[in-house]
């Protein structure tokens, strides 16, 4: 029997009766696994598509293009909103970005 500082020894690490199993016994929590991993998927996508406008918001941006960043902003506060009315993002970090985006159009129609 080998001692790994405070832990179980080595032997017990990888004996399978008694490595807790945690995967879902009742039909309850059955479900609500299988209700996760689609939310999961939902908000991934959803996250990825927010990201990718965000992006193209600040590459408009930085190219100095007006008309573009204008037409992009519109389409990523849309989003925003619709991503933080079903809880995706929180409601804060979605008006921290529409604040911070348009601010940066905002300075670029000065400039």
């Amino acid at each position: 029997m080998i001692h790994v500082g405070w832990r179980l020894p080595v032997f017990e690490i990888f004996n399978p009766v008694l490595v807790k199993n945690n995967m879902p016994t009742s039909l309850s929590a059955k479900k609500r696994l299988r209700q996760n991993e689609t939310r999961r998927l939902q908000n991934r996508t959803i996250k990825t598509s927010v990201r990718t406008q965000i992006r193209k918001v600040r590459t408009a941006i930085e190219a100095g293009d007006v008309e573009t960043s204008e037409k992009e902003f519109r389409i990523v506060t849309k989003k925003l909103d619709q991503a933080a009315a079903k809880n995706v993002f929180h409601a804060n970090l979605a008006a921290r970005t529409k604040s911070r985006l348009s601010k940066a159009i905002k300075a670029l129609l000065k400039s």
